[in-house]
């Protein structure tokens, strides 16, 4: 893609950044910046994070006294309050972005992974042109440089490249760490782990399995169960089993024995068990009461 092509793509975003941030955004955009021949920059400090890019070009990035060779496909972070500089002698065409987390619209693994890049130590990561987050960066630019571009599409993909960079250099502090956690409201979080429950009931049902399937943490996905719904993960499974038992119980003629296997409690005595503990009188009972009192047969 062109430089001046990226130039006008720069000078969209940086006008979206002037605006009102969508409820989407976790972060705070101050610039967005393409420079196509940058050489060497004075010494010098931001109070926000700034990450760069290298499209094309090599020099080198100096910070606190080291000194890390650039090159295509690089990717550099310069943290708050830290002396750095870019110098190069041949130019580069360098991509940047400056920003600071908007934390009051993060989840606690975003919040997580943004305080482990502020102490973090991972400052250069070496050229490849191809790692996800750079042909992120790249396409987004594409999308800007397109008329009639959706907002819709940029607001996304701005907010998921912020995120995945924020990922990138915030090291590997804990499993909290999954993307997905940042990307994901809440809600579509739980929607997402009530359907697979529901649906695989007959499996068993682990904090850890449902997790991963997820791309979330177990610690994440726990949280989640307590804070929205008020139950801890394994009695939320529980009630769901007996919920499903109670429908097979009244919609069915089917032996405990099968509506146990249909609904994970593996044994007749454990469903029998279970069930009493929840509804008070155990499921052979239940069903008579239910077809006696309620008149419902299946």
């Amino acid at each position: 893609m062109h430089a001046e092509v990226w130039k006008q793509a720069r000078n969209l975003l940086n006008r979206l950044a002037d605006a009102p941030a969508p409820e989407a955004y976790r972060f705070h955009i101050h610039y967005w910046g393409v420079t196509p021949n940058h050489r060497d920059n004075p010494v010098h400090r931001h109070s926000f994070v700034e990450i760069c890019y290298v499209a094309e070009g090599r020099g080198e990035y100096a910070e606190n006294g080291t000194t890390h060779a650039l090159e295509p496909g690089t990717l550099f972070c310069s943290r708050p309050w830290r002396m750095h500089q870019i110098r190069s002698r041949t130019g580069m065409l360098l991509l940047y972005v400056a920003f600071e987390a908007d934390e009051s619209r993060m989840g606690d693994g975003a919040r997580r992974r943004f305080e482990a890049l502020l102490q973090g130590h991972t400052v250069v990561l070496p050229g490849r042109e191809d790692a996800p987050v750079a042909l992120q960066w790249r396409s987004l630019l594409e999308w800007a440089g397109m008329a009639n571009i959706s907002r819709d599409v940029l607001d996304s993909a701005i907010d998921a490249l912020l995120a995945a960079l924020v990922f990138t250099f915030g090291g590997q502090t804990d499993q909290a760490a999954d993307p997905a956690e940042w990307s994901k409201p809440a809600e579509l979080l739980l929607r997402e782990a009530r359907l697979f429950i529901g649906n695989n009931l007959p499996e068993m049902l682990t904090l850890e399995g449902v997790a991963g399937y997820l791309h979330v943490s177990a610690r994440h996905l726990s949280r989640l169960f307590s804070r929205e719904l008020g139950l801890p993960f394994s009695r939320y499974v529980r009630l769901e089993r007996v919920r499903q038992a109670e429908l097979l119980l009244a919609g069915t003629d089917w032996p405990l024995k099968r509506i146990a296997g249909e609904t994970g409690f593996d044994t007749e005595h454990y469903l029998s068990r279970v069930f009493r503990q929840e509804r008070g009188l155990p499921p052979g009972q239940f069903r008579e009461w239910l077809r006696r009192d309620c008149n419902i047969n299946p």
